[in-house]
């Protein structure tokens, strides 16, 4: 107990309820009466009735409290008023969409009505393309899709834009720094072409907790929006343990490894049989501690398979498996990055292992949030790394319990981001002169500069798109390559298969020749990287090492021109 510096258990609480809106269709009242649902939460009250009297809101309430319902019963019930009526889903991840739609899906066979919700992203066949834009009440989607894909080819989705009565935002409180302003850019694009349309959707947008939501959503939307933040979830008791590793030097001051450390408490957790996420800060640190885990779990029995990683770089194949093994409790422990601190639903988690602070208060009770997210009993444990941030956390609790989560902040107007988009928009509809651009003042002379470079022409008092290429190719809303790596094992001569992907940047640190690459515990040396055709070719091996890229900087004084005493 002395590598304990904080253990804090935060009480149960009590759930608080409300009845259902009036004017709750009485199929929905029945379908969740067959869930056993015959109150909501008080948000969730809430949250509904604003959403169907028409007003923008966003719900702030902490994991596993029921925010779908706040979205899914008001869209619903405007569509089984109006059979016309659509909706448009927007998440920021393929797998979140995916665990929506499945979540949706149950809800419509439940009532037992003729509503189709759709996804609509990348993977999504060409066949099916035109059902989706014609029948869909429900589009889901990412923000991606939204800006190359349906956006640019409004003249396809009339019959989305004319009846489009609900946007929906999750996640909104991940939408931060550039990629935020993005979707503040995306998200005036969106509303100018409802508005050709004569649309005018009410938004209802979800959070984590953060410290500024409504500051956020109304910055993002650039209209009022109304705070949902009574949570009336019930809460398990949640134990909350700070563990810093054992000084293993004390003349240098040197701590022992966090990743032995989070190993070493996991394997107790996994003998106990107690369901456990691990949150690491990287992929090999992820890889790492799957190999270390599933070697203590060998058996005849084939038990390894109750150690599963999750991170980027996995097919969405394997990842969606792994989903569905951790809902079935077919898992015991699962090592992940933050890919999983998103609400895609891996039910009942008894224990959360921090290998690291998150980096932010916010991301830090997001990830504990994924155990105990069923009510029942929790652990999280943060073991601290030797960085000083870790050690300042670790060593100051009240500090961490005092502050309250971090703000996320945007800024739709940098001049560079907001030019690409304008580009985008004008490209969809010609701009009116005198039309601004949500509420951007200078829309004028930004108009006035395009078509001084001859991207646009303007035509009696209205400014056209007349470049040759088309401009949302150019704009990665997330600031990261989108040219992914195939990972490809060539073990077996007569059979290569692709085991992963990756995107650009990581390639050089991770998948440079003769690196030792980590696939779910297994290791792989890279035999090939084959840069023109994006792909890296790796051979299993079994080795007593890993390799990690040393990304240290080091300054060296090139000359010096002025100097004077500080202070």
């Amino acid at each position: 107990m002395q590598c304990v510096t904080c253990w804090r258990t935060l009480p149960e609480r009590p759930a608080r309820y409300a009845d259902f809106p009036e004017g709750l269709d009485p199929r929905i009242r029945a379908a969740l009466g067959k869930r056993g649902i015959a109150r909501l939460y008080t948000h969730q009250r809430h949250a509904i009735e604003s959403a169907m009297a028409g007003r923008d809101i966003v719900v702030v309430t902490p994991t596993a409290s029921g925010k779908t319902m706040c979205y899914n019963l008001p869209v619903l019930n405007a569509i089984l008023k109006d059979e016309s009526t659509r909706a448009l889903y927007l998440f920021p991840t393929k797998a979140l969409s995916s665990d929506q739609v499945a979540e949706l899906y149950s809800l419509i066979e439940e009532m037992g009505v003729d509503v189709k919700a759709y996804t609509y992203d990348g993977d999504t066949p060409a066949a099916a393309r035109t059902a989706v834009r014609l029948a869909g009440h429900v589009v889901v989607t990412n923000p991606d899709m939204l800006h190359q894909g349906i956006l640019p080819n409004h003249t396809h989705w009339v019959k989305l834009f004319e009846n489009l009565k609900f946007v929906v935002i999750d996640e909104i409180h991940s939408y931060r720094g550039i990629f935020g302003s993005n979707l503040a850019n995306l998200l005036r694009r969106l509303k100018r072409i409802c508005a050709f349309y004569g649309a005018n959707p009410t938004f209802i947008c979800c959070s984590a907790t953060i410290a500024n939501p409504k500051e956020l959503a109304e910055t993002m939307l650039e209209r009022p929006v109304e705070l949902v933040d009574d949570n009336g979830a019930p809460s398990g008791k949640k134990h909350v343990i700070f563990y810093n590793p054992p000084v293993i030097n004390r003349q240098l001051g040197i701590r022992a490894g966090s990743i032995p450390e989070t190993r070493r408490i996991a394997e107790g957790l996994l003998k106990n049989d107690i369901q456990t996420i691990i949150f690491a800060r990287s992929r090999l640190t992820v890889e790492v501690m799957v190999k270390y885990l599933k070697e203590i779990t060998r058996d005849p029995l084939g038990a390894a398979g109750r150690v599963r990683g999750y991170r980027g770089g996995y097919l969405p194949t394997q990842r969606r498996e792994i989903e569905r093994a951790l809902r079935a409790g077919e898992i015991t422990v699962v090592a992940a990055t933050n890919a999983l601190e998103l609400g895609i639903d891996i039910g009942q988690l008894q224990a959360c292992l921090l290998c690291g602070y998150p980096g932010t208060i916010a991301s830090t009770w997001q990830q504990a949030g994924r155990a105990g997210r069923r009510n029942g009993e929790s652990l999280m444990i943060m073991v601290a790394t030797s960085s000083p941030l870790d050690q300042y956390i670790i060593s100051h609790p009240d500090y961490f319990f005092g502050q309250s989560s971090e703000k996320a902040l945007i800024n739709p107007n940098n001049l560079y981001i907001l030019l690409n988009h304008m580009k985008c928009a004008a490209y969809e509809l010609p701009f009116e002169k005198g039309e601004t651009f949500g509420a951007v003042e200078s829309t004028g002379e930004i108009l006035a500069y395009l078509a001084d470079q001859y991207i646009l022409r303007e035509v009696n008092g209205r400014y056209y798109w007349m470049a040759e290429e088309f401009p949302q190719a150019g704009i990665n809303l997330r600031s990261a390559s989108d040219q992914n790596f195939v990972i490809i094992d060539i073990t077996n001569p007569q059979n290569h298969r692709v085991i992963g992907e990756m995107d650009r940047f990581t390639v050089p640190m991770l998948l440079h020749k003769f690196a030792i690459y980590m696939h779910e515990g297994r290791q792989y040396q890279v035999e090939e990287l084959d840069f023109d055709d994006k792909k890296a070719y790796v051979r299993h091996v079994d080795v007593d090492y890993y390799t990690d890229a040393n990304l240290s900087t080091s300054l060296k004084v090139l000359d010096e021109f002025e100097s004077r005493p500080s202070g």
